[in-house]
């Protein structure tokens, strides 16, 4: 008969056994843990962020596991998930956009879904420390942005007041704030029209909003645009169109936890007399030459939606181009600028004629060619030599023409050797017969007949290259 385990000693055994189990899944807890530690301390290493300061720790409250829930312990990875810093970084269409914030002026982002335009405004708030109110545009009624009829005692005595919605009652409270109007290219025409007076007087119904509210739209093209409209052109002259896209290196460190800083241009107060003058004479040096810009509405029914010239566009280009030169914007920063306000053709023009305000003075360097100080860039150089020759033109006489010939060889010796070619052909030509040839022009002969070799050489290539096709 077989001897039966007393139940103690069952008992141990399985006691032991448990306790082993246990043991070693422990040790394989403790493994992980420690892995998922290493993993946790590699990433923290990877997107820290060099300066202590620029993202500060966020108290986080830890989570009680043995009373948690699981929406708890969901709700807190969200938490860590939305800690994020920022950092000051260059970065051109940030500046751009709070350049035209500080200016006052409206400003519409124009972009594809998902590229980042709301959380670009959700930080500018932040950074400004304004209140952000958002109001998607596509989904109001006209009546929601020229203000709703009430009736009071005496309609006939006392008329009918449009009343304002709520959100602009708090925004007049507030006395400042980020006025947010999102998905404006879905907002159909009647809506459009209600907003003109909203985006331009800043008026609401009989409500006028303070001083201190800024406003910002965004819209998408409306190849991507859910029942997208092409904004009227009234609507679309009143804003600052700005072109939104993302940039890699921005998306990669923002999603390590460190966005760029939105921050207020320094304005230098003793430039401000000087900025002003500066875009004045900017502006109205273009138009004087070029009258055809003043006013040019686009024929095709998109581009009216976008930016063109007009009084009130070139007025905002004044207000845009006194800011940047103030607050000392770099080129690429003040090209945005202009050609978001009057359109991509008149912008680049005037940023052509800007380049030209400090070129110096013909008659100056007709005066002392051999002290003359030319521009280093390749178009100026060449526009300052047009003009010198075009000054001799203008009023030829022995001196001025030797003088000329003298500039040309200093921009031989300091630049490139093809930029005096047509000046001097051209100033060859003014040449009157008791003039005799300087010296000097015997240096440049020898630039011009290389150039004209270069360009029949070229002119060979490029016939034969026809007649093998």
């Amino acid at each position: 008969m077989p001897t039966s385990t007393p139940l103690a000693e069952v008992e141990a055994e399985v006691e032991a056994e448990a306790g082993a189990k246990a043991g070693a899944g422990a040790e394989a807890a403790v493994a992980v843990e420690a892995g998922f530690e290493a993993h946790a301390r590699i990433a923290a290493d990877a997107f820290a962020a060099p300066d202590p300061t620029v993202r500060p720790d966020a108290a986080v409250t830890p989570v009680d596991p043995p009373g948690a829930t699981q929406l708890d312990v969901a709700d807190a990875l969200s938490a860590l998930l939305r800690d994020t810093g920022t950092e000051p970084r260059p970065d051109s269409q940030l500046e751009a956009l709070t350049l035209a914030v500080a200016a006052d002026l409206p400003v519409l982002l124009w972009g594809e879904p998902g590229i980042g335009k709301t959380a670009a405004l959700t930080q500018l708030a932040e950074s400004l420390d304004l209140p952000l109110t958002t109001v998607i545009a596509s989904v109001h009624e006209p009546s929601d942005f020229s203000g709703l009829p009430v009736l009071g005692d005496d309609p006939a005595e006392q008329g009918v007041p449009m009343a304002p919605p709520d959100w602009a009652v708090r925004l007049v409270r507030a006395g400042r704030g980020l006025l947010f109007l999102d998905e404006l290219s879905t907002a159909p025409p009647a809506v459009q029209a209600a907003l003109l007076r909203l985006v331009l007087e800043r008026r609401i119904g009989t409500l006028q909003l303070p001083p201190g509210v800024r406003i910002v739209a965004a819209a998408n093209p409306r190849s991507s645009a859910a029942d997208g409209w092409e904004l009227s052109p009234p609507l679309a002259n009143r804003f600052v169109h700005l072109q939104w896209a993302h940039d890699h290196d921005v998306v990669v460190r923002g999603l390590g936890g460190t966005w760029p800083r939105a921050t207020l241009p320094r304005l230098d107060p003793h430039r401000l007399p000087e900025a002003v003058d500066f875009a004045r004479r900017a502006v109205c040096g273009l138009l004087a030459a070029r009258p055809g810009l003043v006013h040019r509405l686009p024929s095709g029914e998109a581009r009216r939606g976008g930016a063109w010239p007009s009084p009130r566009s070139w007025e905002t280009t004044v207000r845009l181009v006194a800011f940047a030169h103030a607050a000392g914007s770099s080129r690429e920063v003040l090209s945005l600028l202009v050609r978001g306000a009057v359109g991509d053709g008149p912008g680049l023009e005037l940023l052509a004629s800007v380049d030209r305000m400090d070129l110096p003075d013909p008659e100056t360097l007709l005066a002392d060619p051999a002290g003359a100080v030319l521009p280093e860039r390749g178009d100026l150089r060449q526009a300052v030599l047009d003009g010198v020759v075009a000054a001799v033109r203008k009023r030829p006489d022995r001196a001025r023409w030797d003088a000329a010939w003298a500039l040309l060889v200093r921009a031989l010796d300091t630049g490139a050797p093809d930029l005096v070619v047509v000046p001097a052909t051209t100033l060859a030509t003014l040449r009157q017969e008791d003039w005799d040839v300087p010296e000097s022009i015997e240096r440049l002969a020898g630039a011009v007949a290389l150039s004209r070799r270069a360009d029949d050489a070229a002119a060979r290539v490029a016939v034969a290259a026809g007649a093998r096709r």
